[in-house]
């Protein structure tokens, strides 16, 4: 699929941009394109075009409004030394993103489509990259139905969708958040749509997270469905655990068991841990051994990882089981040495020898 470029005639101006990516946040400000492709039933997808950003009309009776057919990724591209931009393992979003589309009834897009959307973006719109250790430009592809309807089946027109916005470091990396682990609700059960990025998963999440502020807590951390014990993710973020110190240390993190998302950092950190000379483990993790790991001196370190915030270190835990802190309740140095070299490999200040790093620019 080829996509038509049609450049905007409005660009935001360079004084006004650089302003703006000053404090750049996060989903603040959004870049001058964005790209859209459409899908029939009957005759596949059409071309995608690059067009200028701004607004989209649907019908009332659109099928995303009334049954939730939808996805999204998120991933990111990074300035490089040489003064490029390269996006971190967009491939592996792409075959995410196939997968969610499977499970969401929604049509597959080919990975050479996804990919070349956001070469086209961000060659595009290359000045709103940002040049600082920890920002970034956001990327965030998504697609939902289009059919207008009210008929209960899978739709047979589709939209997919591609907007970016300059980002800053998600969480304050120098400090440690506070969870509260919920037992009133779970994000997802075994068969459900755990293991697809799907915006139902996180509309479902917000009571939970209203919740946890409501205890003086950060974020949320969602147990299993079924025996209301096992440890899944925080937010929408997959966690880590360190058990030990120094060379010794192991980086434990809850197994995918269906009902966790995948998540690509948490896969780039298992590769990570051992270029580091650490072990690894994915394994079921209970919130007892959370707390008796905690309590006995075993879990040294906490940390949470995602697209979005990379890696956020967890300081204390609080739940109907009481409250505990990990160390000292401040980031642990295996915390910042997975978060440096993550850093390091994307904006290529450390050597990428997993290939992890597509060139755009």
């Amino acid at each position: 699929m080829s996509i038509k470029i049609s450049t905007s005639t409005r660009k935001v101006s360079d004084a006004e941009r650089a302003e703006k990516m000053k404090k750049p946040g996060f989903g603040k400000y959004y870049t001058d394109h964005m790209v859209v492709a459409e899908w029939s039933e009957a005759d596949g997808w059409g071309q995608a075009e690059l067009k200028p950003y701004g607004p989209i009309v649907l019908d009332p009776a659109a099928a995303v409004f009334h049954y939730g057919q939808e996805i999204f990724e998120g991933l990111k591209a990074y300035r490089q030394p040489d003064g490029g931009i390269s996006l971190f393992r967009p491939e592996a979003n792409a075959v995410r993103f196939q997968r969610s589309a499977d499970r969401l009834a929604l049509p597959e897009l080919p990975t050479e489509t996804f990919l070349e959307s956001l070469d086209a973006l961000v060659k595009e719109d290359a000045a709103w990259v940002p040049g600082n250790v920890g920002e970034s430009l956001y990327l965030r592809p998504f697609m939902f139905a289009s059919e207008v309807g009210l008929g209960v089946r899978p739709t047979n027109r589709a939209l997919y969708m591609l907007i970016a916005t300059p980002a800053a470091a998600y969480f304050n990396s120098d400090n440690a958040v506070a969870v509260w682990i919920s037992t009133e609700y779970v994000r997802a059960v075994q068969g459900g749509t755990g293991e697809a990025k799907c915006g139902g998963n996180y509309a479902a999440s917000l009571v939970a997270q209203k919740a946890a502020a409501k205890e003086g807590c950060d974020q949320v951390v969602w147990i299993d469905a079924k025996e209301r014990k096992w440890v899944e993710e925080m937010g929408g973020m997959n966690l880590y655990f360190v058990k030990g110190s120094g060379a010794n240390a192991t980086l434990v993190t809850p197994k995918l068991t269906g009902t966790l998302l995948p998540g690509i950092t948490r896969d780039s950190i298992l590769t990570l841990a051992k270029d580091l000379g650490y072990k690894s483990e994915e394994v079921m993790i209970s919130v007892e051994d959370w707390r008796d790991g905690v309590k006995s001196g075993e879990i040294t370190e906490i940390f949470a990882c995602g697209t979005a915030a990379v890696v956020t270190p967890v300081g204390s835990a609080k739940s109907s089981m009481g409250t505990w802190v990990t160390g000292d309740g401040t980031p642990g140095p295996i915390t910042g040495q997975i978060r440096n070299a993550l850093l390091g490999i994307q904006h290529g200040t450390i050597a990428d020898k997993h290939h992890w790093m597509r060139k755009v620019l």
